[in-house]
């Protein structure tokens, strides 16, 4: 999720979201427990208070880190990652 797409689910700009997450604004709890809804997830695990679950699809957090980053990717890198992807996959399932 984009920090735009998180700050209008939490009825904010996304520049006041981006000063809370660079620390330059402090967090309240009830905004707190709003990202935690949004996110889908507990406020212990927002805080690094309780061990992250795994989301389901994805048991090492490190693949969903590097899908966000594609995310912000212009359209013809992403191609080329997929492309990329697809052929390192094609090659995996013939060895």
């Amino acid at each position: 999720m984009t920090q735009v797409q998180l700050a209008a689910k939490l009825g904010m700009s996304q520049s006041l979201l981006s000063r809370y997450e660079r620390g330059s604004l402090r967090l309240h709890g009830a905004l707190v427990g709003d990202i935690a809804r949004a996110l889908q997830t507990s406020a212990d695990e927002l805080l690094g208070l309780k061990e992250v679950k795994a989301n389901g699809l994805f048991p090492d957090r490190r693949f969903v880190r590097r899908l966000q980053m594609i995310e912000g990717l212009s359209k013809r890198k992403k191609e080329a990652l997929l492309t990329t992807l697809d052929a390192f996959l094609r090659g995996e399932r013939a060895s």
